[in-house]
């Protein structure tokens, strides 16, 4: 079996081993808790990475899995086997150029907690890859651990990623802050933040924060240049949400509040660190990166 697809193997572990900075600027061994073969418990985060790693998507199941050694297996890590995979294609989530009906890949697992390697056959997948240059019946996994077990809530979840992705008004990425504002109010206790996002694009997004005597802090995002007074803040796993929990760095950087006055400020920092503290933490467990 193996020597059939031999010249397959050779091609595809060639570009396995080449480095993949140009979408992954880090990537290091699958995760041994999963093996790359778990089920949904992977983030919000996780997942996002991984559909805007991709330009492949795919809802597969495993018709073979076929175990490499020797020269075919070269670069896997310590404790890991490889397999060469071949899997039937349900559904295509996205590929712009296609894919055939049965596709194949590499995919490097450990055993589990009682050393015994996952049962790979009839298995249905999610898969986040890339394709291989003049192999179309072939895929490069996006990372080590860029195959999950297919659920019901994984696939809607990768589906409503990839159309937000997409979307006219999918909110842009988000490179770094700018310039921040405060502007105290007539009474004590109040007043207006506003902090400018620097994006990829050069779209404009802002953070604004009203504080009120009495009252709990409000904070918004705008996407335009005018700041919307009905706005509200994203909701948790959301690509809105993604683009600012996963960007925005812990504090504001000096730089952008140096033409204020230190008690503006301090508030500013303060502000700040409220919408930090309401975003929440951007939880990642695997190893992909965009």
């Amino acid at each position: 079996m193996i020597s059939r697809f031999r010249p397959a193997l050779l091609a595809a572990a060639a570009i396995a081993a080449a480095p993949l900075s140009a979408a992954i600027p880090a990537q290091s061994a699958p995760n041994t808790a999963d093996s790359g073969v778990s089920g949904s418990a992977i983030s919000y985060a996780d997942l996002t990475d991984l559909v805007i790693a991709s330009p492949v998507i795919a809802d597969a199941t495993i018709r073979s899995a076929a175990r490499l050694k020797g020269a075919d297996a070269v670069g896997v890590a310590p404790g890991f086997t490889r397999f060469y995979i071949e899997a039937d294609l349900g559904a295509l989530v996205r590929g712009a150029g296609g894919v055939p009906p049965r596709i194949g890949y590499l995919l490097d697992i450990a055993p589990d907690s009682s050393g015994r390697l996952p049962k790979l056959k009839k298995l249905r997948v999610l898969l986040f890859g890339r394709p291989v240059p003049g192999r179309p019946d072939q895929i490069q996994l996006a990372a080590p651990d860029a195959q999950i077990v297919w659920t019901p809530a994984d696939d809607a979840r990768v589906r409503g990623i990839a159309r937000a992705l997409v979307a006219a008004d999918a909110p842009p990425v988000i490179t770094g802050i700018g310039n921040a504002f405060h502007v105290p109010g007539a009474l004590p206790g109040e007043g207006e933040t506003q902090v400018f996002l620097t994006t990829a694009n050069g779209a404009p997004v802002s953070l604004t924060v009203l504080r009120r005597p009495g009252e709990q802090p409000r904070w918004a995002v705008a996407l335009s240049e005018i700041v919307d007074e009905a706005a509200a803040p994203p909701a948790r796993d959301t690509l809105l949400w993604y683009r600012l929990a996963c960007a925005l760095p812990a504090d504001l950087p000096e730089q952008s509040i140096a033409s204020l006055a230190a008690s503006d400020a301090t508030l500013a920092r303060e502000d700040y660190g409220y919408v930090r503290q309401q975003l929440g933490v951007c939880r990642r467990t695997r190893t992909i990166r965009p």
